[in-house]
């Protein structure tokens, strides 16, 4: 069973607390700028284990009559198609995802901001199509030496030129898809512009990683670079507040770089300014409430092989760089971390060469490894997830779950009226199949009741998965790898 790490009550607790401290510090308006995701932050519940995806959004639930939001993301990301990797679906499209789900709570989106704009074509698109929704569309500009040109960024040629955000409630909550979206420049260019309009505000960051007080080469930390890889983040020990106060703190290079932007604009509005440091920008109590540090090292470790493989994996198919693989290559050897220490690779690869052919692991709650071979029947995914729901409801291996006569007319529908040249089923064709039979067999029931008990269990593909078995993968919550080379030789793999 996983090993809890993580007090969410004590971290709710404490965050609320503090959150509510730092806007009591500012009198008028205050940005808070939220770092890592509000509703579904997978990444830290996966190395926190006991941390809840949706922790933060039932904290700000408390201040929703006082609060609104601004989501940002940044124009290069729309050109790019850039995808968040635990939702498979792009930047863009979260943003339409986000609104409708903080709508959907009751907290009010006031705008979206585009970051870095130069007219990018799918940007401008993106803009259009906000604005027949109905939404309010902001553009913000690229500033020349950003962050090192104080001179110039504090200006009426620097944040002065970007398009100033109607907000009318006092806490702005910035958020965005993913990292590198422009939040923390949002938050500042609206502190020059509020101050040109007589309106006093202030700024703090809601953040998550890296965790400050926990040392740099902490695993918890690393996993965090490991999940930035893409933005070559770094974490530092914070200078500032080594200067300012002789305590050792953790940062990461881009919050380290903007503070003397921060602290140049904040002398601008009120004479002095109330941070000596990066980490007191942060309202951070994460490392306070881990209960089982080495739980946490262990969660921690398995993403950053999973980050590895994922980049592999991306850099096959065109969604990353070079760059990013040896990054994570080089944490994976400062680590000493070997595929031997995600033991459902070497079971996966083990029963691919026994079969000769592609096969896929899963590692159940009580670590017992279940795998699953390509048959005519079914892919190797399709196999291991029925192979997995067996074993969790004691249901004998050699038992069929699913009828024929319910096969057949899949298989046909596929392959004679489809247009598919394979007839094995996918993972979501074998639960639907599933589904069915249960409503009649007691064991396709029991089966199916077992689903739930895959939740965050660790699972290992040979082959590059089709994007239909990995969003059931996504979906059922399972921790997905796989090598990262294809089933055949093709080169257009739908």
């Amino acid at each position: 069973m996983m090993r809890i790490g993580f007090d969410h009550d004590k971290y709710t607790a404490m965050q609320s607390e503090h959150i509510r401290e730092r806007i009591g510090q500012f009198g008028g308006k205050l940005y808070l700028e939220l770092g890592g995701k509000l509703f579904d932050d997978n990444h830290a519940s996966r190395v926190l284990p006991g941390f809840r995806p949706d922790s933060k959004m039932s904290m700000l639930l408390n201040l929703k009559d006082q609060a609104e939001l601004v989501i940002a993301i940044n124009a290069d990301d729309i050109e790019k198609n850039k995808l968040r990797g635990d939702l498979g679906i792009t930047y863009d499209a979260d943003v339409l995802r986000l609104i409708d789900s903080f709508r959907n709570i009751g907290l009010y989106v006031g705008s979206v901001v585009i970051t870095r704009w130069q007219d990018q074509h799918a940007a401008v698109n993106f803009k259009a199509r906000l604005e027949n929704l109905g939404l309010k569309v902001y553009r913000h500009y690229p500033i020349e030496g950003y962050p090192y040109n104080i001179k110039l960024i504090v200006s009426e040629n620097g944040f002065g030129r970007n398009e100033y955000i109607e907000t009318s409630r006092p806490l702005v909550l910035v958020t965005a898809p993913g990292p590198g979206s422009g939040k923390m420049a949002t938050c500042l260019s609206q502190l020059y512009q509020d101050h040109a309009r007589g309106i006093n505000a202030g700024y703090a960051k809601f953040e998550t990683f890296p965790i400050w007080n926990l040392p740099l080469k902490h695993p918890v930390n690393l996993a965090y670079e490991a999940a930035t890889a893409d933005l070559d983040d770094v974490n530092m020990i914070d200078p500032f507040h080594l200067e300012a106060y002789g305590e050792t703190t953790v940062n990461y290079n881009r919050d380290i770089e903007i503070f003397p932007v921060l602290n140049a604009l904040f002398e601008y509005i009120y004479g002095e300014s109330p941070y000596k440091s990066p980490t007191d920008m942060g309202v951070n109590m994460v490392g306070n409430c881990i209960i089982d540090d080495q739980a946490c090292r262990e969660a921690a470790c398995q993403e950053i092989i999973r980050r590895y493989y994922t980049a592999c994996c991306g850099l096959r198919t065109g969604h990353a760089e070079p760059h990013e693989v040896e990054k994570l290559q080089a944490l994976l050897q400062s680590m000493h971390l070997t595929d031997d220490d995600r033991p459902v690779i070497g079971a996966a690869r083990a029963r691919a060469e026994a079969t000769g052919a592609p096969a896929l692991a899963i590692q159940l709650p009580d670590g017992q490894i279940i795998t699953g071979k390509t048959s005519d029947l079914l892919g190797p995914s399709a196999a291991a997830v029925m192979n997995a729901v067996k074993a969790l409801g004691g249901i004998e291996k050699s038992l069929h779950l699913i009828s024929p006569s319910v096969i057949e007319p899949i298989q046909t529908l596929k392959c004679q009226y489809l247009g598919n040249h394979n007839p094995r089923l996918h993972s979501d064709e074998i639960l639907v199949a599933l589904s069915i039979c249960a409503a009649t067999d007691p064991n396709a029931a029991l089966a199916m009741t077992q689903l739930k008990k895959l939740e965050g269990c660790e699972a290992h593909s040979t082959v590059i998965l089709s994007p239909v078995d990995e969003n059931i993968f996504r979906r059922l919550k399972i921790n997905l790898t796989c090598d990262p080379q294809y089933q055949t030789a093709k080169l257009y793999h739908p």
